[in-house]
């Protein structure tokens, strides 16, 4: 735990302290520190609202002042229990009611594990800690919100409330962060991806499925366009595979069972011909009745690595054709539980900068390394100044289970992707329990220019998809060897990256990758001034930019405000002395009127800007 996360957990029971001092009924579950915060669930009858914040926030400040220090307990399973039952946890003593969540709790710990209890003041409650020394050592603190929450995330459980809130050691960063709350709300990309009509989603079409109007199509194509000029660079090759595929297909690459609770349910078609029913199919007995209809459950693809394993295998391989890297900007389809959708953040459809790269073990440093190379470039061109790769490694406890039973091959890969992490001198942090079921993975973690943290790409190191799907390639003694996989996608998806991009640039997107890059706003409707006008409009769509021309009687300081309002990168404004100078006037959005310049000047410059990616 850091030293911020102790800061926050240590809050929450001073929390649990304010709420037990006004409601001395409260029953409390859990109350850990979370990103940006913590939370307490308490159930509670009478309905906590943000009205409430004041007064509890007040009994949190005398519980800060008092400078009570955090005392750790440990207990013996059979005190503990008798604690609960007495109704002494998550309380300020004993009550006539057990302390009924605190309870469940400890009859679920695993027997010979430790069980230890914090005391601050009167507070006594069930946890494992750390905390700070003393309630004197929590700096800035506020509430935040509210929201219900099943005991456990199970519905079937007490519903709950949960309070949220946040802390940090001064006031000055506590400011800080809310600031930057504020700042997020104005670049939220669900509201400028309205405003500036990137995308929508329709209730008809269905929730966590996004439909890209034109100028998200702009910025989709910019993107898939960098991508294939950087990996053609990088010696990759691109493929295509369908939408759907057998159930077979997933057993086989063990995406089913492990990954099934995040695909669609399947569908089942009848189809006549010798095929045979799929072995562990629940629908392989009414094939065997009806031997002329075999019945076959097909998926929506949630990823594209068993397709490509497929395409791998198609064609026999030695070592010198290899690495081979197949790249598709594949969509996939994942149910995501409707209360996780998030606008672009967390939908049911993507568009996945993907690939898959096969290698012998003596190529995996020098492919990786290339990978992490790319990673850094695409920071670079997107003003990405802070970022952070999560390694996340297995449990040995939960091999078989969660993931695929090869204890060795857990211990090679990982230690291979450990030592090249070192040897690139990345900034990284290693989290275990969190890999893949089939390898390491590393979860790329970036930040806005606000400061605001996302998750926007995934490296995999796959050692058993390849072998569950028999792919070989001769080696240079002619034995047949299985080749290594690593699944990579650094511009993650389209739906969470250019939701990123909108909130990192807040819809002020580079000249590049703007939707509407040139906007051209001649001053007035006389014929030879609107026939220059469009001749620069012709020249700059015969280059392929995506160039625009306003024609309407409106003044010009309208059309300049429309413009202004769409986030149009630049806009060219027409006058008569510019006509009659062969000259544009030059406004940018954000900079405003950088002055007239000869016509062949700006669209020269406006074209290499373009070309150069520049920021």
């Amino acid at each position: 735990m850091t030293d911020i996360e102790r800061l926050r957990h240590s809050t929450a029971h001073v929390l649990a302290t304010a709420i037990l001092k006004i409601w001395p009924d409260a029953q409390f579950a859990a109350g850990p520190p979370v990103e940006n915060g913590f939370y307490y669930d308490v159930e509670l009858e009478h309905r906590i609202s943000p009205d409430d914040f004041e007064k509890i926030e007040a009994e949190m400040k005398k519980e800060v002042k008092a400078n009570h220090p955090f005392e750790r307990v440990n207990l013996s399973r059979s005190d503990a229990l008798s604690m609960a039952e007495r109704g002494a946890l998550g309380a300020l003593g004993e009550r006539p009611a057990p302390s009924k969540f605190k309870l469940d709790i400890i009859q679920n710990i695993p027997d010979g594990e430790e069980i230890s209890i914090y005391r601050n003041g009167e507070f006594t409650d069930l946890c494992a800690g750390p905390h700070v020394m003393r309630t004197g050592n929590i700096g800035a603190f506020k509430l935040t919100h509210v929201a219900s929450a099943y005991y456990k995330g199970d519905e079937k459980n007490p519903q709950l409330q949960r309070i949220y809130g946040t802390a940090f050691k001064n006031k000055t960063q506590m400011d800080e962060y809310f600031a930057m709350l504020e700042e997020a709300k104005k670049r939220d990309h669900r509201k400028l991806g309205k405003e500036l009509e990137i995308f929508v989603i329709d209730d008809d079409v269905g929730p966590g499925l996004p439909l890209w109007l034109p100028r998200g199509g702009a910025i989709i194509e910019e993107l898939e366009k960098l991508a294939k000029e950087t990996e053609f660079a990088a010696g990759y090759q691109r493929v295509r595979s369908p939408h759907i595929a057998r159930e077979v297909l997933y057993r086989k690459s063990g995406h089913l069972p492990y990954y099934a609770e995040s695909m669609f349910p399947p569908m089942e078609l009848h189809e006549t011909g010798d095929r045979k029913p799929e072995t562990g199919s629940d629908t392989a007995q009414s094939a065997i009745r009806d031997p002329q209809s075999a019945v076959s459950r097909y998926y929506l693809k949630a990823m594209n690595c068993p397709h490509h394993h497929k395409l791998f295998a198609a064609v026999p391989h030695s070592y010198r054709d290899l690495p081979l890297r197949f790249a598709e900007y594949g969509t996939c389809y994942r149910y995501e539980q409707s209360g996780e959708l998030f606008g672009l953040m967390r939908v049911r459809s993507m568009q996945m900068n993907d690939a898959h790269l096969y290698m012998t073990p003596d190529q995996f440093e020098t492919e990786f390394n290339a990978v992490n190379e790319m990673y850094l470039n695409y920071f670079k061109l997107f003003g990405i100044d802070k970022y952070l790769m999560r390694f996340s490694t297995h449990d040995p406890a939960k091999l078989g289970q969660k993931f695929v039973n090869e204890p060795e091959l857990w211990k090679q890969t990982e230690e291979m992707t450990r030592n090249v992490l070192k040897r690139s001198g990345i900034n990284y942090v290693e989290v275990p329990n969190e890999a893949a079921f089939y390898g390491p993975k590393i979860d790329v973690q970036v930040w806005s220019v606000i400061g605001r943290e996302f998750t926007i790409a995934t490296n995999q190191v796959d050692f058993a998809q390849p072998r569950s799907f028999d792919l070989v390639y001769k080696d240079r003694d002619n034995t047949e060897k299985t080749p290594l996989c690593i699944h990579r996608a650094p511009l993650g998806t389209h739906e969470r990256f250019i939701g990123f991009l909108i909130e990192h640039y807040a819809g002020n997107f580079p000249l590049w990758l703007a939707p509407e890059q040139v906007r051209v706003l001649p001053i007035g409707d006389e014929p030879k001034l609107l026939d220059y006008s469009r001749a620069i409009l012709k020249e700059l769509r015969a280059h392929q930019v995506r160039a625009e021309i306003d024609e309407s009687t409106d003044k010009i300081n309208g059309k300049i405000q429309r413009a202004e309002q769409m986030k149009v990168h630049t806009m060219l404004v027409i006058g008569n002395r510019d006509l009659e100078a062969s000259a544009i006037s030059v406004r940018v959005h954000g900079k405003g009127n950088l002055g007239a310049k000869p016509r062949n000047e700006v669209i020269a410059n406006l074209l290499k800007s373009i070309k150069e990616r520049e920021s």
